[in-house]
């Protein structure tokens, strides 16, 4: 993900203003013919530890979004667990600190799902996922 900074001032105090380019997100999107959704910078996630810990493959599922989350639940091996502390709750704006593969996919909308692993990536809607 690229970031814009640029340096705004008031009154000789400095305040920097961050804009994502989204543009990688927009490109799977079309790639698999799904609506974009836009994941705030500001909401969290659902991430397994497993993920942080290089893990794979890393599966993701986008519910519809509630209150400050996005929607996303993320975590890597073959299951998710049925633990209540298995997902950590993750602001967008720190994923790239657990695993850098992610972020090109939290545009997928409610309903879609990825699966990546080295060499390979499958994205799907998932109907299901709309009926939480």
């Amino acid at each position: 993900m690229r970031w814009r900074v640029s340096l705004a001032s008031s009154n000789n105090n400095f305040e920097a203003l961050v804009v994502a380019d989204y543009s990688e997100q927009k490109q799977i999107c079309a790639k698999y013919g799904a609506e974009f959704a836009y994941a705030p910078e500001q909401l969290t996630l659902g991430i397994s530890l497993s993920v942080k810990e290089g893990m794979m493959p890393i599966n993701g599922l986008r519910h519809p979004p509630e209150g400050n989350t996005t929607g996303w639940y993320i975590y890597a091996g073959l299951e998710a667990s049925t633990a209540d502390d298995f997902y950590k709750p993750l602001h967008v704006s720190h994923v790239d600190d657990w695993s850098p593969l992610i972020r090109k996919y939290l545009g997928l909308a409610p309903g879609w799902r990825f699966l990546i692993a080295d060499g390979y990536e499958d994205v799907w809607f998932d109907k299901a996922l709309l009926d939480v």
